[in-house]
């Protein structure tokens, strides 16, 4: 398990396991958000596999499975209802926690700004410059 924190109440990750819930506990998170779809890549643990874990864990979770360059706007409206729904803090987690910062970072930008989008982002390794410019674009 690799948490990155963009903000105190979310964090983003690659891929976690079953077996990493007690890790996932003992940092404190209270939930989890998965956005990768099941069967993405050969021997990644399915949904079900990492939410009993979870479940025994005593986390929450929620699954948002989002196709990788195909995130659409019914996607950004799930994943914006997941994060003001679950618990806090939350980690979200997908192949490599880029389709979660995407994500987050779409649905805050109106509230933040680009530049604390770009700010929180780059502080977790992640570089969302080209998608604030294409949003900017767009305004």
């Amino acid at each position: 398990m690799d948490p990155r924190r963009i903000t105190d109440d979310f964090f983003v990750s690659p891929q976690i396991t079953p077996d990493d819930m007690p890790a996932v506990k003992a940092a404190g998170f209270r939930s989890i958000l998965c956005n990768r779809p099941d069967n993405e890549d050969p021997g990644q643990p399915g949904y079900d596999e990492v939410a009993q874990a979870a479940g025994a864990a005593d986390l929450e979770i929620r699954a948002v499975p989002i196709v990788s360059g195909q995130m659409t706007d019914a996607d950004t409206e799930a994943f914006r209802d997941a994060v003001t729904a679950l618990p806090k803090p939350i980690l979200a987690y997908c192949r490599s926690g880029t389709r979660c910062t995407v994500m987050w970072s779409l649905t805050h930008i109106d509230a933040l700004g680009g530049d604390a989008v770009l700010r929180a982002t780059a502080d977790a390794g992640y570089d969302m410059s080209g998608l604030v410019a294409q949003i900017n674009r767009r305004t």
